[in-house]
């Protein structure tokens, strides 16, 4: 069963999947990992463009590398999460100096670059390089979930499980397990969603577990869904957007108009510092950082 799923989600992923630019044959490792760094907890359609420009501008790590900080966090826009550009334009310096401006294959070794945790070591690696390689997300996780374990949704993280559980379903070979890889993660993201699963769409309802039990509802724990009005990351926000639409430090007046709650304020800009994604300049004004990596 573990090969005819694997086998049917490729055949479907061939026909059916987005046309998404880092997809692209022409696309090299390093463009699928800036889509990967960029995809973190951010929606397709918002990466898309961002991508696009970034990919025209640094199409290499060592251009990204030579950027200045504040050039790369103004390219980030509105994509949250800001310090990914900063580990990001960290991780273009290390590959631009350490591996001749080639995005490394192995694991292993794309875990040790700045930001690159587990998930987008494989992801390279299965995406970029065409290895067998098991990348588990949120959506691969349901998936197999469902599909193999019959439970609604997967709960809680299970990393060497969850790893084990999408090895076993990936073929031998490198191309080919580089395609399922990519199918269970599109599956879970446009067919067999969390909310709304569209079962009749499916490649391999007549093979799913949970289908087959009638569809239980699941029962387990569930992580809370954070919202966003009022939180830090609002704020910090807020005052980024000051920093990046001036091309000259700003006097702090200009950061005290955006929110008026002082000391949620002056934590946030405080944190922005500590995390380098602002500076203070002598005379007491502040801008994006104005170094390189």
């Amino acid at each position: 069963m573990p090969s005819l799923l694997a086998d049917e989600i490729s055949v479907w992923f061939r026909a059916e999947a987005r046309d998404l630019p880092w997809r692209h044959p022409e696309t090299t490792p390093w463009g699928v990992m800036v889509s990967e760094f960029m995809l973190q907890q951010t929606p397709v359609a918002r990466v898309e463009p961002i991508w696009t420009d970034w990919m025209a501008r640094w199409p290499m790590p060592s251009a990204l590398a030579a950027a200045p900080r504040a050039d790369v966090l103004r390219a980030w826009g509105k994509l949250g999460y800001p310090r990914r550009a900063i580990r990001l334009h960290d991780a273009a310096a290390a590959i631009a100096s350490e591996y001749g401006d080639q995005v490394p294959s192995d694991v292993e070794t794309l875990e040790a670059l700045p930001g690159v945790g587990s998930y987008t070591a494989r992801a390279v690696a299965a995406f970029g390089h065409g290895l067998r390689a098991a990348v588990v997300d949120t959506n691969v996780r349901r998936v197999v979930a469902r599909a193999v374990h019959g439970a609604g949704d997967a709960g809680p993280a299970r990393t060497r499980a969850d790893l084990a559980d999408v090895d076993a379903l990936l073929p031998n070979s490198d191309a080919e397990a580089a395609v399922a890889s990519a199918g269970l993660m599109e599956l879970g993201a446009v067919v067999c969603t969390a909310r709304a699963p569209r079962c009749g769409l499916c490649p391999v309802s007549a093979r799913c577990t949970w289908v087959a039990a009638g569809r239980p509802e699941y029962t387990g724990p569930r992580k809370p869904v954070q919202g966003f009005a009022g939180t830090d990351r609002q704020v910090r926000g807020k005052l980024l957007d000051v920093l990046r639409g001036s091309p000259h430090p700003v006097p702090r007046t200009a950061l005290d108009a955006v929110w008026s709650d002082a000391g949620q304020r002056d934590r946030c800009l405080d944190s922005l510092l500590v995390d380098g994604l602002a500076e203070q300049t002598d005379d007491g004004r502040f801008a994006l950082p104005t170094g390189p990596a």
